[in-house]
C-alpha cells in the first residue's frame, strides 16, 4: 500500500504540512499518514484528515530516524513531507539516503506531474524561484508557516502505536530548555519591525508605542539584534532569522534589503516608514510614508490612538 507520509516533531508544523499532503492525496489518490511522538498530537493530527497516524515513542527525534524509514519502507511511502526545523532536516536527509529517494528542501509548493514531483522553493535570498523535478518516492522539507493547516475533517483518522526499539549508541544524561525573551513573534498578527534608522536604544520605545498602539509585537532585522544588541535574536526578521506572516507588518527605519524582506515577504500588509525615497523597502511596501521616523511615528500613534 502506498502512502502520502507527514512528519514533524513540532505538532503545529505537522498540521500545517497536512494541507499540501491533503492536496498530493487528490493526484496521488493514495492515504496521508502522519507520525507523532504522543498521543495528544496524534488526536490532533488525525482530526485535521490524516486517514492514519501512527505514534511512535521515543527518547530524542533524531533517534526515530530508522523508525521512520522502517514505515514509509514498508508502507512504500510514494512522498515523504517533513517539517523544516533542524531536527527535521537531520531526518528527512537520513530517511531519504536510506529509501534512495530523491530530496528537496524548503518546498513553497508541491505538485504531481507524469508521476514525478515537482517542488517550487525559493533561491537566492528571494531574487528567484526553481522548480525541482523529484522522481518518486521523493521527500521533501517543507519550512514553518508556509501553508496553513486544514480544516477539521468530517471524519477522524485512526490511530495507532508503534513499537520503536531504542538506539542505545546514544544516551541522553540531560536536558536544558533554552530561554528565550518574549514572546513567539513568528505567531503574532501585526508586527512593527524596526531598523537601523533609530539613532539610540532608547529610541526605540517610539516603537514601543506604536506598537501598544496596534496591538503588536516589535521586531527588528539583523543588524539591530547581532550588532547592536538592542533586542533579542529571537526578534530577528531575515533569511537566518525568523521567518513571518502577520496581517500587518510596519518597517521603520528599514531599508529593506533582499536578507530581510525574505522573512516578511508573505505579509498580508507591510506598511514602510523611512526617510529615503529610494530605499529598497517601499518596492515591497502596500503603503509607505517618506519622512523622518522621529516625526512620524508619534504622529502615527497619537493619530491611531484616538
Amino acid at each position: 500500500m502506498a502512502g502520502i507520509f507527514v512528519f514533524s516533531e513540532d505538532c503545529a508544523l505537522a498540521g500545517q504540512l497536512l494541507t499540501p499532503a491533503l492536496d498530493l492525496k487528490k493526484s496521488l489518490a493514495q492515504p496521508v499518514i502522519a507520525i507523532a511522538l504522543n498521543e495528544a498530537d496524534a488526536k490532533v493530527l488525525a482530526s485535521l484528515g490524516a486517514d492514519k497516524v501512527v505514534v511512535l515513542a521515543g527518547k530524542w527525534v533524531e533517534g526515530l530516524a530508522d523508525a521512520i524509514y522502517s514505515q514509509a519502507k514498508t508502507a512504500e511511502a510514494s512522498v515523504l513531507l517533513v517539517g523544516g526545523t533542524l531536527r527535521g532536516k537531520h531526518v528527512a536527509a537520513y530517511v531519504a539516503a536510506k529509501l534512495n529517494a530523491g530530496m528537496t528542501t524548503d518546498a513553497k509548493a508541491l505538485r504531481i506531474e507524469v508521476g514525478k514531483l515537482l517542488a517550487s522553493r525559493v533561491l537566492y535570498a528571494g531574487l528567484a524561484v526553481c522548480e525541482e523535478e523529484v522522481t518518486l518516492p521523493a521527500v521533501a522539507t517543507i519550512r514553518a508557516r508556509t501553508f496553513l493547516p486544514p480544516p477539521a475533517a468530517a471524519t477522524v483518522g485512526v490511530i495507532e502505536t508503534a513499537v520503536v526499539e531504542s538506539d542505545t549508541r546514544v544516551t541522553i544524561g540531560e536536558v536544558t530548555s533554552t530561554s528565550s525573551e518574549g514572546i513567539d513573534i513568528t505567531t503574532a498578527n501585526k508586527l512593527v519591525a524596526v531598523g537601523r534608522g533609530f539613532r539610540e536604544k532608547e529610541d526605540l520605545k517610539l516603537a514601543e508605542e506604536l506598537g501598544a498602539v496596534l496591538k503588536a509585537e516589535v521586531a527588528c532585522t539583523r543588524g539591530v539584534a547581532e550588532d547592536y544588541h538592542w533586542l533579542p535574536i529571537e526578534r530577528y526578521i531575515g533569511i537566518s532569522g525568523q521567518t513571518v506572516k502577520p496581517e500587518l507588518y510596519v518597517a521603520v527605519g528599514v531599508s529593506g534589503q533582499v536578507q530581510h524582506m525574505v522573512g516578511c515577504r508573505e505579509s498580508k500588509v507591510i506598511v514602510a516608514v523611512n526617510n529615503d525615497e529610494r530605499s529598497p523597502i517601499f518596492e515591497a511596501a502596500d503603503y509607505g510614508i517618506v519622512g523622518d521616523l522621529y516625526e512620524v511615528l508619534p504622529l502615527l500613534t497619537a493619530a491611531l490612538g484616538n
